[in-house]
């Protein structure tokens, strides 16, 4: 009796199995669906933040010298503020900060190359974290006291938007942890399939 019923419960469970895998599929399919709508919407965001800014640009490194006053009409409010005010985007809440793509980071603001996903790391400070710049002046540094702190302020190196500041507790081979919003950087993946 219970080697037939232990068979009764095995076949029950066997006839169920589709119904699981169907479930299993449906909704990998759907979160693949759904990624592949935030990747998509995202990259019509940047085109169209990107038409509408005149100084923005991957390839120019001139400098820029914009008033606030053009940025705040042509940047996003949330980007303005960080960007050109100074703000700081609360703490793990940034897109970018537990993101392990790999590809370039780019000024949001003017497109200036800032970093490369090979010198970022996980830092649990709550932001996006690097320990190098992608290249010699994509930021400049600037003395920071504000908030009763002793702190150095990373900016853009091409348009000086405020990025975020860097910390002297990094990981090597510099001992740097440049702590960035990721309001003010865009990711661009080496391929379409490193973007994760």
């Amino acid at each position: 009796m219970y080697v037939e019923m232990k068979s009764n419960e095995q076949e029950k469970t066997v006839k169920k199995l589709p119904g699981i895998l169907i479930v299993i599929i449906f909704s990998m399919t759907t979160i693949l669906m759904l990624s592949s709508c935030n990747n998509q919407e995202v990259s019509a965001m940047t085109d169209k933040l990107q038409s509408e800014n005149p100084y923005y640009s991957r390839t120019d490194t001139s400098l820029l010298n914009v008033p606030d006053s053009v940025w705040k009409k042509i940047l996003p409010a949330d980007v303005y503020s960080v960007a050109r005010e100074k703000a700081t985007e609360p703490p793990f809440t940034g897109k970018y900060t537990d993101f392990d793509g790999i590809g370039t980071y780019y000024c949001a603001v003017c497109g200036n190359k800032l970093f490369r996903s090979n010198a970022k790391f996980a830092s649990t400070c709550g932001w996006p974290s690097f320990f190098e710049p992608a290249r010699q002046g994509a930021v400049i540094y600037k003395p920071d006291y504000s908030h009763g702190m002793n702190r150095i302020e990373v900016l853009c190196g091409r348009c000086g938007s405020h990025l975020g500041h860097v910390f002297d507790d990094g990981p090597p081979p510099t001992g740097k942890r440049y702590c960035m919003n990721s309001i003010v950087l865009e990711f661009e993946p080496d391929d379409s399939t490193s973007a994760k």
